[in-house]
């Protein structure tokens, strides 16, 4: 009897054992996030050889990316994910012709992504342009990712959204997808987070429910009606990293608060995770930007849940060989490119139009490259502007520069590597990609305000906020009071002396500041942001206010009737054009002055009183008097009640 009940509790035990292993499924997934349209890498495109190896600097290019995920996933296809964590498009000239042709979407079904989330930039040609996008792979056919997104919500007033809604409803977008992998069901569905919806204004009507709250129901649902064994979020929300190496962000948070995610696949910060960021046993992953890497999550999901065997960073770069059926694809659409979008303008995708020597890379600092885009608007301003007057200052965002010059092994810059540096964008008159100009008059009081932007904004919302200027220069202490750390600005006169700015509010005058479309559209975000603090109104020459920045827009030709947008990138282009040649080869060279910045912002980190009081405003003075106020309080009022004390009691004080 005890051999028998020894044999039996043998066989349960070896039972259970067996019916675990069985249980225990394993998944891999292949991710990639924030390709904005880099199809043929980062760097020089003159340089770019995928057909070979071993013989140009370039990282990613979507002809790399196609060799290795096709790989990857012939070697276990019924156990692989390929995902992507959104912004696919926006940033290269290909996606001038997204409305047209599809492109990326295209592409990214021919390399074999299963799904996608839309991010924010997958807006930036309006809902309609998304929608164009959309029917433009339907009439091509093929397979595209899946894409998702669950916390769109359309406009019941406006009829701006409708095309794209209908997308929606016919399920060409969807809020979730189950997939089958290794005998499991799959849900994952797709996010737009809070910081990318508030970058997002031409998405309008389209609004964003919480990410949070969203997540919440969609996950419980997945488990509970769809009995999914796994639910994974593309979230376009993004992670990041503090000074002392801890993590945090939005997607850290949605790991945290949303029990049933069990896989979070991250966008939107352009970070590169080493290892999974593990949230209360949740793997959180972002594999960087441009493509120039792959994610390789590999799990297990068993009965005692997910647990991460490996993860790898796979780096996109002159080492693999490039897919030759993808990157004739490529090569077809840079002819689009050339044809529709360059010809216009006069130029073509792989014209030369500069060279350089050294690298010019953005910084959250004042840049070469920063001076330069600013300078060119100053300049590109100034020579369409029929009465003569000269632009005062010209601004750009650091979130609007989106690529750096790297001088690869000849320097050589094609009209397409200047186009990616500030490419974003789509017209606000002309529905033209790319961002038209504007010119507005404002006080110097406002300028002031303005540069609290990079001072004061910057520091709290991001990388994005830090400004690049041209037509001043200005100091400023990160110790001062908030929104009052701006201490010195001088302005630039005509012969490129630096002569200081009197920016009192009893300075009337207006100046002239030029930059692009998308930076006006935030000039009342930032206000309400501040509270009002840093309020700043649009003015016309005459200092009426503008009460539509579109009356601001600058024409590029005022001769032809109406308002011929003049584009940023545009400007950039002619103005790299008409630099010296100063090696006689034919192709204008960026002047050495670019290669350092210029001292057009000086940050002074100083507690000396002078440095923390100097041209201070109310902010400043009511900090003092309050700090004063609570020395008073804390220290002489009770030193005095003792000495009233003490005198009372006839004591000597």
């Amino acid at each position: 009897m005890a051999v028998n009940l020894l044999l039996f509790a043998s066989a349960v035990s070896f039972a259970q054992s067996n019916s675990t292993g069985s249980a225990t499924k394993k998944l891999i997934i292949l991710h990639t996030n924030d390709l904005q349209s880099k199809l043929l890498g980062s760097g020089p495109n003159a340089e770019y050889s995928p057909e070979t190896t071993g013989d140009d600097p370039i990282v990613g290019g979507f002809a790399r990316l196609a060799t290795v995920i096709k790989n990857l996933k012939q070697q276990a296809p019924d156990q692989t994910l390929v995902l992507d964590g959104g912004d696919m498009l926006m940033g290269s000239l290909f996606h001038t012709i997204a409305r047209e042709e599809g492109g990326e979407f295209q592409l990214m079904g021919a390399i074999g992504y299963d799904a996608a989330t839309l991010g924010n930039h997958e807006f930036d040609f309006r809902p309609s342009g998304l929608a164009r996008m959309l029917d433009a792979v339907r009439r091509k056919g093929g397979a595209i990712p899946q894409l998702l997104l669950a916390n769109a919500e359309f406009s019941q007033v406006s009829p701006q959204d409708d095309t794209l809604q209908r997308q929606f409803d016919q399920g060409f977008v969807r809020p979730y997808y189950i997939f089958s992998r290794s005998g499991m069901r799959i849900g994952i569905f797709g996010l737009m987070g809070k910081d990318a919806a508030e970058v997002a204004p031409f998405a309008r009507p389209v609004t964003f429910s919480d990410p949070i709250e969203t997540a919440r129901a969609l996950a419980k649902m997945l488990k509970e009606r769809e009995q999914v064994d796994l639910v994974i979020a593309l979230s376009h929300s993004g992670v990041r990293q503090d000074k002392a190496g801890e993590w945090y962000g939005e997607d850290i948070d949605l790991a945290r608060k949303v029990k049933d995610v069990d896989v979070v696949i991250s966008g939107h910060s352009h970070v590169l995770t080493p290892q999974p960021i593990m949230v209360n046993g949740t793997p959180v992953v972002q594999a960087g930007e441009h493509g120039q890497h792959i994610g390789k999550l590999e799990l297990t999901v068993g009965d005692s849940g997910l647990r991460v065997l490996s993860y790898e960073v796979i780096d996109i770069d002159d080492s693999i060989p490039g897919d030759a059926v993808v990157q004739k694809e490529i090569a077809r659409l840079e002819g689009v490119v050339s044809r529709k979008v360059l010809k216009p303008f006069g130029y073509t995708f792989d014209q030369p139009i500069a060279e350089t020597k050294f690298d010019l890379i953005l910084k959250q600092q004042e840049s070469g490259i920063g001076n330069l885009v600013t300078d060119a608007i100053r300049w590109g301003i100034d020579r369409v502007d029929s009465s003569g007057a000269k632009l005062d200052v010209a601004v750009e965002a650091n979130g609007q520069i989106r690529d750096d010059f790297f001088k690869g092994t000849d320097g050589v810059q094609w009209v397409s590597d200047a186009f990616r540096t500030v490419g974003l964008g789509i017209g606000i008159i002309d529905d033209v990609p790319g961002f038209p100009l504007v010119k507005m008059y404002v006080t110097a009081s406002e300028i002031k305000k303005a540069l609290e932007v990079l001072a004061s904004v910057h520091p709290m919302k991001g990388p994005s906020y830090f400004m690049q200027v041209s037509g001043l220069r200005f100091r400023y202490n990160p110790n001062r009071v908030i929104f009052d750390r701006v201490f010195k600005i001088e302005m630039e006169d005509s012969a490129g002396n630096y002569r200081p700015l009197d920016f009192s509010s009893s300075n009337e005058k207006l100046y002239s500041v030029g930059f692009n479309y998308y930076i006006a559209s935030f000039i009342k975000v930032i206000g309400g942001f501040t509270y009002g603090i840093l309020d700043i109104v649009p003015k016309n020459a005459q200092g009426q206010p503008l009460n539509n920045m579109r009356d601001a827009i600058v024409d590029a030709d005022p001769v032809k009737p109406g308002v011929q947008e003049l584009k940023e990138w545009v400007v950039l282009l002619d103005y790299l054009k008409q630099l010296e040649d100063t090696d006689g080869n034919g192709i204008a060279d960026i002047p050495e002055k670019y290669r350092q910045p210029q001292e057009r912002i000086v940050r002074i980190a100083s507690w000396n009183p002078i440095l923390l009081l100097k041209s201070g405003n109310y902010l400043t003075w009511t900090t003092v008097a309050l700090i004063l106020t609570l020395i008073l309080l804390l220290v002489v009022l009770p030193v005095f009640r003792l000495r009233k004390r003490l005198m009372r009691n006839k004591i000597p004080f």
